[in-house]
Formats: C-alpha cells, sequence, structure tokens
C-alpha cells in the first residue's frame, strides 16, 4: 500500500525531520501542503518540543508527526511526550526505539524508525515498526554507506512492513525510481530547504541554489561520525584535518554550533549547510505546496512515458 494511503496524506511525501529546521510552523505548512510534516526534535529539548507539537496542532488539521533523535539526552522524557501530547506519528534515528516501543504501540502510534541498512530493518520489524525510512548515502546531514538504489531494494526485500525511500530525491524521476523500486513513498529534507516556509537563513538558502552536482562532501567519514554538507571553508579545513589525523577533540572546534551558524547566522563559510546530493538539482525558491505539484506532475510524466508503448 502506498504511504498516502497509509498515513491519509494528498502525497506519498515525508518531510525530513531537520534539527533547528523543522519547527512545528515548518511541519504545518508541509502538512498544509499535503505531504508530512515532521517536527525535529534534535536540537530541541523537552519544553521546546511540546511548544512546537502545540504551535503545529494550531495551524493544521493535517497529520503531522515527530522525528525523535534517540542521541538526545532528553530522549526518555520526549518518548512519553509524545504519548502525553497524543502524537500520532514518530519517526526515529541515530539509534533504536525498542524500549519505547511497547508503550508507543499500546497507544496506537504508527512508528516508523530510519535505517541504513537491511539488518536493521529487521531488528525494527521485529520490535513492532509500522514501516522503515530507508536512508541512502545521498542525502544530506547523517549519513550511511549504502546508496538509495542498492539500499530501498535489499530492505524491500528483507521485512514485510512498507519502505519509504530517503535520499537523492527532488524530482519525478527520482519518485519514478523510488516506486519501482518497491518503495511505497519518499522521505525529502534538501529540496524543501529551498521552499519558501522554511525558516533558514536566506544564505543558507543561496547556498543550495548556487550549488553544484558535485559541491556536496561527507565530513566526519574516519571519526565514524560522516555528514555530508556543502563544501565551504569550515568542510574543506574540517576533512583536511581529519586526514591529517586530528582526534576528534581538535576536530569538534570546527563542527561545535556550526549548523547553528548556518540556519540562524546564514554563515555560510563556517556553518555546516547539511543538504544531499540533489542539491545540484535545485534552482528556484517556490512555496511547498509548488515542489509537491511538480514532483507529482513530473512522476506522472514520466509513469505515462515509460508504459506509452
Amino acid at each position: 500500500m502506498r504511504l498516502d494511503k497509509i498515513l491519509g496524506i494528498k502525497y506519498p511525501f515525508i518531510q525530513g525531520g531537520m534539527a533547528n529546521i523543522a519547527t512545528g510552523e515548518f511541519a504545518a505548512a508541509v502538512s498544509n501542503a499535503g505531504g508530512l510534516g515532521l517536527i525535529g526534535a534534535g536540537g530541541m529539548n523537552t519544553d521546546m518540543l511540546r511548544e512546537n507539537i502545540r504551535k503545529c496542532r494550531e495551524l493544521t488539521d493535517k497529520p503531522f508527526g515527530v522525528n525523535l533523535m534517540l542521541m538526545n539526552p532528553e530522549a526518555d522524557a520526549m518518548a512519553e511526550l509524545l504519548v502525553e501530547e497524543n502524537v500520532r506519528i514518530v519517526t526515529t534515528g541515530a539509534g533504536s526505539p525498542a524500549k519505547y516501543m511497547e508503550n508507543w504501540k499500546a497507544h496506537e502510534m504508527i512508528v516508523i524508525p530510519v535505517i541504513s541498512g537491511a539488518a536493521l530493518a529487521i531488528r525494527m520489524e521485529r520490535f513492532g515498526a509500522d514501516a522503515v525510512i530507508a536512508e541512502g548515502t545521498e542525502s544530506g546531514g547523517h549519513v550511511g554507506e549504502m546508496t538509495t538504489m542498492t539500499l530501498v531494494p535489499k530492505v524491500v526485500d528483507s521485512v514485510n512492513i512498507p519502505v519509504i525511500a530517503a535520499g537523492g530525491i527532488a524530482d519525478g524521476r527520482q519518485l519514478a525510481a523510488a516506486f519501482a523500486l518497491g518503495a511505497a513513498g519518499v522521505q525529502m529534507g534538501t529540496c524543501l530547504l529551498a521552499s519558501t516556509e522554511c525558516p533558514i537563513h536566506d544564505n543558507y538558502k543561496q547556498a543550495i541554489l548556487k550549488a553544484k552536482d558535485n559541491d556536496t562532501i561527507v565530513t566526519g567519514r574516519i571519526a565514524g561520525t560522516p555528514v555530508r554538507v556543502l563544501k565551504n571553508e569550515m568542510s574543506r579545513e574540517y576533512v583536511k584535518q581529519e586526514k591529517a589525523g586530528a582526534d576528534k577533540m581538535e576536530l569538534e572546534k570546527y563542527t561545535l554550533g556550526s549548523l547553528r551558524k548556518a540556519v540562524f547566522d546564514g554563515d555560510t563559510m563556517n556553518g555546516s549547510l547539511m543538504a544531499g546530493q540533489v542539491a545540484g538539482q535545485i534552482n528556484k525558491i517556490q512555496p511547498v505546496k509548488s515542489i509537491f505539484e511538480e514532483i507529482y506532475a513530473g512522476y506522472e510524466a514520466v509513469r505515462k512515458e515509460l508504459y506509452a508503448d
């Protein structure tokens, strides 16, 4: 079954739960445009998350969810808050939600972990996950090793729950490819950074628009904390020092607070401009509604062409 039917939304699209970006207001805008908006708990404390959930609920009567980063020091309190606030859909990342599953499922929540490999997807299904998001290395932010093209079909063949493709999806051709790989829908982040409603600094948006096809780089591969960002002075120096053998303490001086520098200050030189490889495809700022309409119309055109004969 397709994701839009499962979640009761117009399009089979989930918005990535991007830390410091995916606010309640932004999630509501995405949901109102026909996708599933997510509030990104990364970068928030429990009180902030509560405020954003309530703000989102004020702004939309459509389904929305919360992305819970399990490395958050307040993850336990946040997991309980989701129950208290009657959040119906939760996606998780950076760990296993196993210890929360019994409580969440008792409250009939839809739980969709982000995974980077088939073995983890199998475990999540065993714990009671309703679906999984298979995120390829093309995506922005924290990444795994497998590409979306190889990861999605492997996961589809390994589990009996719906698989949502993420990483490298920004137009109708890529949506069609995700469906062809067996996905029930897609999660997108980078293309939504260039939306009118996205709360990031305009400098960040302009950097996305200027990006070419090879303008992302992965920091932290050697240290085991890979993050895909746009190339700038910070990321180039980080990788240079990383290759030279700098330790984590040394490298942290480049990344400490760097996402906030990008999102709030518009510092495109020293900020962490998280973005996926599709950044090179994005060339205009427009409302989320228009982005969704273009992607889905592109998909319909591809589908007609493929089955023309």
